[in-house]
């Protein structure tokens, strides 16, 4: 039934076309530069889960047979996931969203350590974290359930590997995310992984950014609970997933049954199926090294682009953690003393789509504490924009964009550069 049978899909490619993923905006005018918010559903997702909410809407926990064909198709979609991360199925707990799943990791974990009487409990953390971590730890600290250390980072967001087995050692847990949502600054998983295992702490990995996009190997990479989203790798929403180390425990935040008594609460099926679906297709993206290069190759072009642009018209243009490791797809450019609310404004009338810093807290006026932290100062990172693209993306976007950000930049700093197209001073294109 639903989810069982995937029609072929060209490989993904740099294509002139973003393709039918793509229509939609492309039809629109629109230039979707704000993927590591989330991503369009891939048709194959679509298609199967609408199938499965038409032909497989029964309860997974009924003994019946429909219920039963239901249960078939989250455990297809559960191995289809852990595939994706090298686990086993039984390891994977299904949740409603990311930020869940990051509850259940954290608020667990520190729910599991209070039933041992141990005293309050130290977690490690950094100040570059997604609010769905920072904003958790602050509140279990409120609460007196933990105390908190942050390790150090650089100008980059990179956590400075020079002491922190100090700040590790008597910490009962660990949380870094794999890969930042607002720079795509990786960070070294291995080597907090091995302090971890030295200290007897438990890891817990945000990897929202990095699964569906990046190779993963729980085995390998050494931590001991993993989140991540599919939504953020061409899945849908609404659906969330962590993977549980053989061994790690865990207290249950929602009670019930479902998910081995990990996770209380009736299973989203169309959600879980186009999770597995979504991981099916990530796996076949992964699979193409040479085209992630690429890829990154189109995100470095487009940054000397913009920098080039945008240069002449207003002082301090650079693009944010240049200097480490990045996801290929995540660019963070500061135009010093803009305003990026008015900047993301401008550039949505003219059709490109950015954000400034994560979708959860983009309403706010007040700078990244992400940039802020890595010791940015506020002026840059008011004017401070995230574009990422996905694997649809191509460089006929990236180039059209270039010029509409520089006719942006240029309106708004009161400059206007020759060459214009009536209204921005500077045509579509570079």
């Amino acid at each position: 039934m639903c989810g069982t049978r995937r029609r072929s899909r060209p490989r993904a490619s740099l294509r002139g076309s973003a393709g039918e993923a793509g229509k939609l905006l492309g039809e629109q005018g629109l230039i979707d530069l704000d993927n590591n918010a989330t991503t369009r559903p891939a048709p194959e997702v679509v298609a199967a889960m609408a199938r499965c909410m038409q032909e497989a809407w029964q309860n997974p926990s009924s003994v019946h047979r429909g219920g039963q064909e239901a249960r078939r198709l989250v455990e297809l979609a559960r191995v289809s996931v852990a595939g994706l991360i090298g686990a086993k199925p039984r390891e994977v707990t299904f949740t409603s969203g990311g930020t869940e799943s990051i509850d259940l990791a954290i608020r667990g974990t520190v729910g599991r350590l209070a039933l041992g009487g141990g005293g309050v409990p130290v977690l490690v953390t950094t100040g570059v974290e997604h609010s769905a971590v920072g904003g958790l730890v602050e509140e279990l600290v409120k609460q007196g359930a933990c105390t908190r250390r942050l390790l150090a980072v650089d100008g980059d967001g990179r956590v400075r590997m020079e002491g922190a087995r100090q700040m590790i050692s008597g910490a009962a847990i660990v949380s870094v995310q794999w890969a930042n949502n607002e720079t795509g600054v990786i960070q070294p998983i291995g080597e907090i992984a091995a302090l971890c295992r030295e200290a007897g702490a438990t890891l817990h990995c945000d990897g929202t950014q990095w699964v569906g996009k990046m190779p993963t190997d729980v085995a390998q990479a050494g931590v001991d609970l993993l989140t991540f989203s599919p939504h953020k790798f061409h899945g849908p929403k609404g659906v969330g997933v962590l993977w549980q180390r053989a061994g790690v425990q865990l207290r249950p935040v929602l009670m019930g049954t479902q998910e081995q008594g990990r996770r209380g609460g009736t299973e989203n099926v169309p959600g879980i199926v186009g999770a597995g679906v979504a991981a099916g297709l990530a796996r076949e993206f992964l699979a193409e090294f040479g085209l992630r290069v690429r890829l990154g190759e189109m995100r470095d072009a487009f940054e000397r682009r913009v920098v080039e642009l945008t240069g002449g018209v207003t002082p301090g243009v650079r693009v944010n953690s240049a200097g480490s490791a990045r996801l290929w797809n995540t660019s963070n450019i500061a135009f010093a003393g803009l305003e990026a609310e008015a900047l993301l404004l401008a550039l949505s009338e003219r059709g490109v789509l950015a954000s400034a810093g994560a979708a959860c807290s983009s309403g706010s006026l007040e700078p990244s504490p992400v940039l802020l932290a890595m010791g940015i100062e506020p002026r840059v990172a008011h004017g401070s924009i995230r574009f990422s693209i996905s694997r649809d993306t191509t460089w006929e976007e990236l180039e059209r964009a270039a010029g509409i950000i520089a006719g942006c930049v240029g309106r708004l700093a009161g400059v206007m550069p020759g060459g214009g197209d009536g209204q921005w001073g500077m045509g579509n294109g570079p």
